[in-house]
């Protein structure tokens, strides 16, 4: 009995110690892989024609062109559906989809990666008034095919 319960513990223990070892090994990406769902990595590009390229291609989808914060960020704006009004404003407080794409370089490379982070947002562009509220999951995977776009474009634009 005393051996069978020693080998329990000492099943447990290992356990304990590998478990974590395994999980963070998983969750660790290489950064030319990395960002969530929807992102993209632009290949031998630049800022410029990333931001270029995002201007042409998120307005044919119905977007307009938000803030920006060069060379970080772009942000575009699309008036949200009825059931998104429903689910995150009310009757008369209509809600806006907001996307903001990150561009992160990759280190050592001329390689982007395009990052979505997508918001609801009451009251859009009202001083003061604007609430921005993140949407998580698989939101930003949306935005994959349009990213995919404007990496087509500004790929092989080359560094600045």
């Amino acid at each position: 009995m005393l051996k069978l319960c020693g080998m329990k513990s000492f099943r447990f223990l290992l356990g304990a110690v590998l478990l974590p070892i395994l999980i963070t090994g998983c969750l660790v990406s290489p950064v030319s892989s990395s960002g969530g769902l929807g992102s993209v990595t632009v290949a031998n590009s630049n800022p410029n024609a990333i931001v270029a390229a995002a201007q042409a291609v998120f307005p044919q989808a119905g977007y307009q062109l938000g803030d920006s914060n060069y060379p970080y960020s772009i942000s575009f704006d699309k008036a949200s559906s009825r059931i998104a009004n429903v689910m995150w404003g009310s009757y008369g407080d209509p809600q806006t989809i907001r996307v903001r794409v990150n561009i992160n370089q990759i280190p050592g490379t001329n390689n982007y990666r395009l990052v979505p982070k997508v918001f609801s947002v009451s009251d859009a562009g009202e001083a003061g008034f604007e609430d921005q509220r993140p949407l998580m999951g698989l939101w930003s995977g949306e935005f994959g095919p349009l990213l995919k776009q404007v990496a087509a474009q500004a790929g092989g634009a080359g560094g600045m």
